[in-house]
């Protein structure tokens, strides 16, 4: 037979439990990746206005230093820029201020007029001219970012200047050139970068360990409404099991014509309404655990109740000794009657030895206690430990009926316990609220 490669076979339907759990994972990557995104534009622009913000600061700085030195320049009677006022009332070498004319005609380069003899930052004579043309051109200040012959990161700032004759529409005379180093401030914008990014990192960890817990939060419900979806769905199984077997047993006996077709109509009937009896009590228990529903709670004869289900259950060929004390309790008559027949046939079903009868003992106390008594071979130790527990059960059934007896008995502020009785065989004593004394409800 030709095996299919693994990547043609067909994958195995996801459990609605799985698809939930994967929506949480997908929600907590939405959550994530939205909250990253939002961070990172918001990072970028931090670190872009702080980027702006150095470079207008310094450039302020440089501005007021040319703005001052202009102050100090004259022009002789013939025209002409005369520095010498700049050059004896300031040191220009440090900031470094360079000035530079509009030489006569359409010369290409601006002419030098002044220049400091060792200035503290030197860049080459090309970002000279190409900062103060700039200048010249726009008739406004002009500052790019270069690097001095040294290698050294600076930025060059030049402001135009005009003579003090010129009229509207004249253009500069020339322009005032200096820089200022920007190792400083590139190295505090690298740092604030590196910050702004490691908090980014661990804000979206943050969001991301923030939206796993509030989808776990959000999803919790859903679970919750697929466990008592399964569990209602094991519950009807298990109910419903048994009436359908001997319904199907008595429509087979039927046809075959061995029995009166009057009995087995009044038989069908009996079965019928159990069934529907049954429905009824699953629903019920469905919208209690839900919380779509609350118990019915009222006073209730509980040993003329235990009376009433011994005396519908199918105690042919077993012996079932009842005794009972007048007891009031608080408590569903329905989901009782489920819970101590439930008990009741645990103890036919398994209170014996194989092919002897049963030997049940029920008794029912004042104070609110129903007690199951059989005469079988026990519960084993390492059994009685999670006896009530689903599925769990000590020869091969289900385990659903004892379940459902220890909810009921839960629902109601009561309990269910289990031990070896005198005769050695099991014995479950159920405990509901009496009349006397409120009920302190819990959970399943």
């Amino acid at each position: 037979m030709k095996v299919m490669p693994a990547r043609f076979r067909r994958s195995r339907p996801l459990t609605p439990t799985a698809r939930v759990r994967g929506l949480r994972r997908r929600s907590t990557a939405l959550f994530a990746l939205t909250s990253a995104v939002g961070l990172v534009a918001m990072a970028a622009l931090a670190v872009r206005s702080d980027d702006a913000r150095w470079r207008e600061q310094l450039d302020q700085s440089m501005n007021a230093d040319t703005s001052w030195a202009m102050g100090l320049l004259e022009t002789d009677e013939d025209g002409r820029l005369d520095t010498r006022g700049l050059a004896d009332t300031m040191g220009t070498g440090c900031p470094p201020l360079t000035v530079l004319s509009v030489p006569p005609g359409d010369g290409a380069d601006l002419v030098v007029d002044h220049a400091p003899r060792r200035p503290c930052l030197s860049v080459g004579p090309g970002d000279v001219q190409q900062t103060a043309a700039a200048a010249v051109r726009d008739e406004d200040a002009a500052a790019f970012d270069r690097h001095t012959t040294t290698g050294e990161p600076v930025r060059v700032f030049a402001q135009p200047f005009y003579a003090p004759d010129a009229e509207e529409g004249d253009g500069p005379q020339g322009a005032m050139f200096t820089l200022s180093g920007t190792s400083d401030q590139q190295a505090d914008h690298r740092r604030l970068a590196w910050l702004v990014a490691s908090g980014c990192a661990v804000l979206v960890c943050l969001s991301a360990a923030v939206g796993h817990l509030l989808s776990g939060r959000a999803i919790r419900p859903a679970l919750a409404a697929l466990d008592q979806q399964e569990t209602f769905l094991a519950d009807a199984a298990h109910d419903l099991r048994t009436p359908a077997a001997s319904l199907r047993t008595l429509a087979e006996t039927a046809l075959r014509g061995e029995t009166d077709s009057t009995d087995v109509l009044r038989r069908t009937l009996r079965l019928a309404d159990s069934m529907g009896g049954l429905v009824d009590g699953l629903l019920t228990r469905a919208r209690l655990m839900s919380g779509t529903e609350t118990l019915a709670r009222e006073p209730l004869r509980l040993d003329q109740l235990v009376e009433a289900v011994v005396d519908d259950a199918p105690t042919e060929g077993h012996r079932v000794v009842v005794r009972a004390e007048e007891t009031v309790v608080v408590a569903d008559p329905d989901l009782v009657r489920r819970a101590v027949a439930n008990l009741l046939g645990n103890a036919l079903a398994h209170g014996h030895a194989p092919g002897e009868p049963a030997d049940v003992r029920i008794s029912v106390a004042r104070h609110g206690a129903v007690t199951v008594d059989d005469a079988g071979p026990g519960l084993p130790p390492q059994v009685a430990d999670a006896l009530f527990d689903r599925f769990r059960s000590g020869s091969g059934s289900t385990g659903l009926g004892l379940s459902i007896a220890s909810w009921v008995a839960h629902a109601h502020g009561g309990s269910l316990t289990a031990d070896r009785g005198e005769r050695g065989g099991a014995r479950f004593v159920l405990r509901l609220p009496t009349g006397d004394r409120p009920p302190a409800a819990r959970g399943a």
